[in-house]
């Protein structure tokens, strides 16, 4: 079975750099012959995570976005930094799928499957540091992490007005990024 991977942006604005650098690795993914299920998080309408807001009923995006991630071995997971952390849209929608659910555990749609995390920002840094926090996330999580990652500084000037990068040995680190994810979804998932 080749890798099946969900792919989503942290980032929900149009012209978003980290939706520039998703769509060069699920090109490159997909190239690679991986099934990549790419979604956007907007379209899931998912409240801020809320116990009350649980305890009323899941809401209809919650439970669409968890079936994603329940038909999917691997994430590919391209979000930017917000004052140093995780941006809020990723966090919730992991918050969200990682509920306990109709008698399984807590994590159970996102534990043991392979993820690969990347970043682009305008700072200098290029989300490095919600990486680190993302990454300890993933791990309380039992996700398997690629070690392999891109963080992109400065990205706005990173881009060429086609998407593609300017820089090539930044876009062959993050081919490098998502041929890891492939290869150790495959090894896991054969």
């Amino acid at each position: 079975m080749p890798a099946k991977i969900l792919a989503f942006s942290g980032s929900s604005r149009k012209g978003s750099l980290n939706k520039k650098l998703l769509a060069i690795a699920v090109r490159e993914g997909r190239a690679m012959g991986a099934d990549i299920t790419e979604i956007d998080l907007r379209d899931f309408a998912l409240p801020i995570y809320d116990g009350d807001i649980e305890a009323k009923g899941w809401p209809e995006g919650m439970l669409r976005l968890r079936a994603l991630f329940k038909g999917h071995n691997a994430l590919l997971i391209v979000t930017p930094e917000y004052n140093g952390g995780v941006a809020p849209l990723t966090k919730n929608a992991i918050d969200w799928v990682s509920r306990p659910f109709e008698g399984e555990p807590t994590c159970a749609v996102i534990a043991g499957k392979v993820a690969a995390i990347m970043s682009a920002s305008v700072g200098p840094v290029g989300g490095s540091r919600q990486q680190a926090h993302l990454r300890v996330s993933c791990q309380v999580m039992r996700v398997i992490l690629v070690p392999e990652t891109v963080h992109i500084p400065f990205a706005d000037k990173a881009f060429n007005e086609d998407g593609s990068l300017v820089s090539k040995g930044v876009h062959d680190a993050a081919v490098l990024v998502v041929r890891r994810l492939v290869e150790i979804a495959n090894k896991l998932n054969p």
